[in-house]
């Protein structure tokens, strides 16, 4: 039988101040992602639909099942960014994983209201983290075509270089070898290298009197050949449809097109594996309020917290056999369900603990005992077919003399040789802090999980900004001293705050959302439906692969 873990806690006035700081974290995002979600604005919205074309965010709602989520990637990419082009809200496409025919399909909508759905470089990766996700888990992909091409100013950010634009069209191909099916829907103008992405999926559908494609269009024609085209008879619906054979339908407005996806996709063979691949029960809610984590999460990043008490309101009927609970306390690791599915949970303990020989463990650090438990854990998840579900928050490996000695560098490189050879499906939350290596050896970005999204209270850096605001201010100082110039403490105070308020800006988990460091920002509450959905996704796969690893020290 299952151990049953955390308890009721007392609604005092901690909890309450934290509970208002994590919300009102919770609140800004939102309020953030309901202006992202307008795209280029309600002008640029009622401009593209006096077109008679549905916006990105319209076609996909119509293209998935009524009442199903989808769960969007990447919404948050490139906020911030471009500012000196007008900015480029969501990158200009809208990507993520949606329900079609009861069918997890992976979706690419060029939103037409942000620069006429130009390809800017963070559009680029984050199609192309569309496509991982689609080559990974085996997805079809459904792309809905609306792009006038490369953002020409910015061309040399995105044209040449392995991961630029190209790697799309290699990407097309990869899929189309692996048996994946990929369904293109031009909605809208296709130009140029663009032109090669609908063109190399299975079949392609294009909208009549909206939807084009070319190489070149009537301009550039124009200026390189002296040719004077018209666009309907250079790249329109009719022509290739009836003189090219580019396309394989022809159809007259965006819901025909969409109609006529769904009905394609409602005929695909049935997927292999899904019932099957890893294991699932009866789902149960957790016996403790999910809200509650707001509560539990100290509002001061630096406090300590009872990760268990977060687990028990994530994982079914808040059971949780620990694993080594004795051991290696500043990683928690042990069998749960979310949603039915069998996880495999390695969580940073965020208590202060003892380690077995009496020594104190700051928690969030990761030392070498906890570095070994952890590692062993993830092979035997890996031996039995079990996803694991990383929580960080971690402050990095702990370091001095007395760790060295202990080979605290040996013991996190089984633990990142560990995470780096799993074959399971691996998903990440980054509940708090995720600093340095600590990042790596708990499944960042670097090491392929499945999904990796953020929770409003992340912190993502090389290390704490106290830590490396001081670290820099020393150095600045120094150079200084060589120069001859002498600060004064007031100065350097000074020149600290500044220092730390610069680095700090680029730990918020918006920076890291806007460069795809983490697929998304989510409320705690939603961290239970996200696992559930990422592990149906990863069951698409016909089976795991051998599992292999690398050379341990010992």
């Amino acid at each position: 039988m299952a151990n049953v873990i955390g308890s009721n806690i007392t609604h005092d006035l901690v909890y309450e101040a934290n509970a208002d700081a994590n919300q009102q974290l919770a609140r800004v995002i939102e309020a953030k992602a309901q202006q992202v979600m307008l795209g280029g604005g309600k002008k640029s919205i009622e401009r593209h639909k006096a077109k008679g074309k549905l916006t990105a965010r319209e076609r996909i709602t119509r293209l998935v099942d009524a009442g199903s989520a989808f769960l969007e990637v990447g919404l948050f990419t490139a906020h911030g960014m471009y500012e000196a082009e007008g900015g480029c809200p969501s990158a200009g496409v809208v990507t993520g994983i949606g329900i079609i025919h009861d069918r997890e399909c992976f979706i690419v909508a060029n939103d037409a209201t942000v620069k006429a759905g130009a390809w800017f470089p963070m559009t680029a990766k984050k199609n192309m983290r569309a496509q991982e996700i689609a080559i990974e888990n085996r997805l079809p992909i459904i792309y809905l075509v609306d792009s006038a091409g490369v953002f020409l100013p910015m061309q040399d950010e995105i044209f040449p270089d392995k991961e630029h634009f190209g790697r799309q069209f290699r990407n097309n191909a990869v899929l189309s070898s692996m048996g994946v099916p990929q369904i293109a829907a031009i909605m809208g103008p296709c130009v140029a290298g663009g032109a090669y992405l609908p063109i190399m999926c299975d079949e392609a559908i294009i909208v009549n009197g909206t939807g084009s494609v070319f190489l070149a269009g009537p301009a550039l024609v124009e200026a390189a050949i002296g040719e004077k085209a018209e666009l309907e008879t250079l790249g329109g619906a009719t022509m290739h449809n009836t003189i090219s054979g580019v396309v394989d339908y022809s159809v007259d407005s965006d819901d025909e097109a969409l109609d006529l996806i769904r009905s394609h996709i409602d005929k695909f063979a049935p997927s292999k594996g899904r019932s099957n691949l890893f294991s699932r029960i009866e789902p149960r809610p957790p016996l403790y309020e999910e809200e509650e984590i707001y509560g539990i999460m100290p509002a001061d990043r630096a406090k300590p917290y009872s990760t268990r008490q977060i687990i028990a309101r994530l994982v079914d009927g808040s059971e949780f056999d620990e694993y080594k609970a004795g051991y290696g306390k500043t990683i928690i690791c042990g069998y749960a369900r979310v949603d039915g599915w069998a996880v495999g949970l390695v969580a940073n303990n965020r208590e202060i603990t003892r380690s077995g020989k009496g020594e104190m463990q700051v928690g969030g650090v990761i030392y070498s005992d906890s570095s070994d438990k952890a590692a062993r854990f993830i092979l035997n998840c890996n031996q039995r077919g079990i996803p694991l579900v990383f929580l960080q928050d971690v402050t990095g490996f702990m370091v001095g003399t007395r760790a060295e000695q202990g080979g605290i560098i040996k013991d996190g490189a089984k633990l990142v040789n560990a995470v780096a050879n799993s074959i399971v499906p691996k998903f990440t939350f980054i509940l708090g802090n995720s600093y340095g290596a600590g990042n790596y050896a708990m499944c960042g970005k670097a090491f392929d999980p499945r999904l990796i999204y953020a929770w409003p209270t992340a912190q993502i850096a090389v290390m704490g900004g106290n830590q490396a605001a001081k670290t820099v201010l020393t150095i600045k100082v120094a150079a200084l001293e060589k120069q001859g110039e002498v600060l004064t403490e007031e100065k350097q105070q000074e020149l600290l705050k500044e220092v730390q308020a610069k680095y700090e800006a680029t730990t918020k988990p918006l920076y890291a959302a806007s460069r795809l460091w983490v697929d998304g920002i989510i409320e705690p509450t939603q961290t239970r439906a996200v696992i559930s959905r990422g592990i149906a996704v990863a069951s698409h796969q016909k089976a795991l692969p051998e599992l292999k690893t690398g050379v341990f020290q010992v």
